[in-house]
């Protein structure tokens, strides 16, 4: 099983990016998928989850800034970032719950946002 993200860069503070993550490698169905972040110094924190039946969760730092959503034919999730901040400058990784396997992890993807 592998995950790969990508989409991260470098953004003035207010623009936009997308993260990808698409799942390869698996012959299992995917329950959640998810994105956390990690910036220096702090511990990895959710930022945004989505469940089978598109059920979604955010951090509230997140909430009406950021929008997750799924590809179930592709096996991907997107992490949609508007309005970025300095403090969302982090190493963003994806994840996902695999039905009867269990959780695995994509490599990070750095989102640096300037002031």
């Amino acid at each position: 099983v592998q995950l790969q993200a990508s989409g991260g860069g470098l953004v003035q503070a207010g623009g936009s990016l997308r993260l990808s993550c698409a799942v390869s490698r698996s012959i299992f169905s995917i329950d959640s998928m998810g994105w956390y972040r990690q910036a220096p110094g702090k511990q990895r924190e959710l930022v945004a989850s989505i469940g089978n039946g598109d059920s979604t969760r955010y951090a509230d730092s997140v909430k009406g800034r950021f929008s997750i959503s799924r590809d179930y034919a592709e096996k991907a999730s997107y992490l949609q970032m508007n309005s970025l901040k300095p403090e969302d400058t982090a190493v963003y990784y994806c994840d996902a719950m695999l039905i009867g396997v269990g959780g695995y992890w994509g490599q990070g993807t750095q989102v640096t946002v300037s002031s």
